[in-house]
């Protein structure tokens, strides 16, 4: 193998004899610091939060060096901010619901045939519900912070 690998058996053998550094030493300990202060958080707390802590506690430790070492350990806060949530999830048994008007979405006149639709708008408020709910195609914006005032009482058409 240091044939193949051009090394030295004896610098092989000083490789494997040596001692780990004091560099490797210090991230050792850091890191049960690291995976002591993540624990304590229930799990949640990322790099930033768990350097704050270790400033904290009174440790001189980088920002870099707190996610290299978090990231090689597998040590990951909880964050809300990335991804997105499913509101709708398919049945497992893989069926669509019957398409009840065949694709057809138009009607010879009035309460014939209703088309719903609903979207969430994200505000710095919270969500703005705009449901559209028709035959004709009008849609109206209702705000509200859930849905448990549904239906609303203007959801007609004339």
């Amino acid at each position: 193998m240091c044939r193949v690998l051009g090394v030295s058996t004896s610098g092989y053998d000083a490789w494997c004899d040596r001692a780990p550094s004091a560099h490797a030493l210090a991230d050792a300990v850091l890191t049960q610091r690291i995976r002591a202060v993540h624990a304590d958080s229930h799990d949640t707390y990322g790099m930033p939060r768990v350097r704050a802590e270790l400033i904290d506690q009174g440790a001189v430790v980088s920002r870099k060096r707190v996610a290299r070492l978090m990231r090689s350990h597998g040590i990951r806060g909880i964050s809300r901010r990335r991804g997105f949530k499913v509101a709708t999830r398919r049945s497992s048994n893989g069926t669509r619901a019957p398409d009840l008007v065949q694709r057809k979405f138009e009607a010879d006149g009035a309460n014939q045939l209703w088309v719903a639709d609903m979207t969430y708008v994200p505000t710095w408020a919270g969500f703005i519900y705009r449901l559209s709910c028709s035959t004709r195609g009008a849609g109206a914006w209702w705000a509200g912070p859930s849905a448990r005032r549904w239906p609303p009482n203007w959801c007609s058409v004339p």
